[in-house]
């Protein structure tokens, strides 16, 4: 993360991993709530089950473990945040 912000604008790590989303809601809200002032993409990881979900408190999960490029999918690319009205 030293080389630019996270999708909330944050240059440090909100926690020791990776979020997750669990369902289609969870995507468009990680999309939408994107600072990074461009596209993002959405990656489908393999062999996560839900005993390695992690609550952060706000009801978002992570996974505290690497995740090797050959459990990612890249389901959309470039994907902009809706713009306000």
């Amino acid at each position: 993360m030293a080389a630019s912000p996270g999708i909330t604008g944050s240059f440090s790590p909100e926690v020791a991993g990776v979020f997750l989303c669990r369902d289609q809601f969870e995507v468009d809200w990680f999309v939408r709530m994107n600072n990074t002032g461009g596209p993002v993409d959405v990656w489908a990881v393999d062999g996560v089950g839900g005993e390695s979900l992690i609550d952060n408190g706000s009801g978002y999960h992570y996974v505290n473990e690497p995740i090797p490029p050959d459990r990612l999918t890249l389901l959309r690319r470039d994907l902009e945040a809706p713009r306000l009205p």
